[in-house]
């Protein structure tokens, strides 16, 4: 019987790591660092209409912290978001997806981004250089961040070497 099991197990350990699970896969292409491919220097000088929406944004609340002072992320801008809205009422560490951003903070599933130096804000949008770690490495990066849709969407743009090629899309979790 134990001979048995043993290639069982092992038949059930390959089956598991094969496979292309989606959503994971656009999580780490979301938060992966630095590849060596660069993407073309059109995209990095092109801002996408959905930036274009931050005009959309709540406006600040008077005396609310904002970016003003070039050291800390719009408060309008803060909070948790996911690319995936089912991972909203999911636990922290099971939310593959989900992003969140604090005054000086980006923190994914497996990386954090402490912020540098900002480039250019107001209430509803961010450009800004973020030093982030994860799963033993560090890297640079250079990331707009816009709301759109009234509010409820958060447009993330990455910029430089290694980036995401298009923008992504989060929901606000409440």
């Amino acid at each position: 019987m134990t001979r048995l099991m043993l290639p069982a197990t092992l038949l059930l350990l390959a089956a598991c790591s094969g496979g292309d699970d989606s959503r994971e896969s656009e999580d780490k292409a979301a938060i992966a660092p630095p590849r060596t491919a660069e993407r073309p220097a059109s995209a990095d000088t092109t801002v996408d209409a959905d930036m274009a929406q931050a005009a959309d944004a709540p406006p600040a609340k008077p005396g609310a912290e904002t970016a003003a002072d070039g050291n800390t992320i719009p408060t309008a801008i803060r909070g948790r978001w996911a690319l995936d809205a089912s991972d909203c009422p999911k636990r922290p560490g099971t939310d593959l997806t989900a992003l969140v951003i604090d005054a000086a903070n980006l923190r994914f599933h497996e990386s954090h981004g402490e912020l540098a130096r900002v480039r250019e804000s107001d209430a509803g949008r961010i450009v800004a250089d973020y030093k982030f770690s994860g799963e033993g490495i560090e890297w640079d990066r250079r990331m707009q961040l816009g709301l759109a849709d009234g509010g409820k969407t958060l447009v993330r743009r990455d910029e430089g070497e290694g980036a995401a090629a298009g923008p992504m899309r989060y929901t606000r979790c409440t």
